[in-house]
């Protein structure tokens, strides 16, 4: 098992499994790896975990298991929150290069698939990033109970009671308190 301390390491030599027989496999490690997530997403924690590759007859089979965790601001109260995940990552990646000719294999066939560079090696940073993006929560809470903010005055109802002085109606409006209504005959 190898150790990759950086993300900038996170490529994978593969020259050597792509010349064995379909089935041969080999385990890394992904260690501290930090992936930049775009202006919007930052990690909170390095990405650790175990990368299985595995020869199949067109290409390798790629298997990891990762935790990390992103830096988030609660939905409801707005504080800092820190939210731990635990990705799995499946994908098949396909050669650029024949192995045994050297020549460019034509990459139009399959525009979506996951390739290999041209030296052979597999990128697990763009799989890392698609992963951690795809598991961003939509509405990440500081605790599942979290009460949030106050619509009058934004203060955090988790911090205790608080009270709001009586609303002052517009003058204006004033005269609709006495305006009576028969919510039956209204509705029908």
């Amino acid at each position: 098992m190898t150790v990759r301390p950086r993300s900038a390491d996170l490529l994978y030599p593969a020259a050597a499994l792509l010349k064995e027989a379909p089935g041969a496999s080999r385990i890394e490690r992904i260690a501290e790896a930090m992936v930049d997530l775009g202006p919007d997403l930052r990690q909170a924690s390095p990405a650790e975990g175990r990368l299985r590759l595995a020869r199949t007859n067109r290409g390798l089979l790629v298997n990891a298991t990762v935790r990390t965790s992103l830096a988030l601001e609660c939905s409801r109260c707005l504080r800092d929150v820190e939210v731990p995940l635990d990705l799995t990552i499946a994908e098949e990646a396909l050669p650029s290069i024949d192995i045994a000719t050297g020549l460019a294999i034509d990459v139009s066939v399959e525009p979506d698939v996951i390739r290999l560079t041209e030296a052979h090696e597999l990128d697990v940073e763009s799989l890392l990033r698609e992963a951690i993006q795809l598991a961003e929560p939509i509405a990440p809470l500081c605790r599942p109970d979290c009460p949030g903010l106050c619509v009058v005055c934004g203060a955090e109802l988790a911090s205790g009671a608080h009270d709001h002085p009586g609303e002052e109606i517009d003058p204006r409006l004033e005269v609709l308190r006495a305006l009576k209504v028969d919510g039956e005959r209204e509705t029908g």
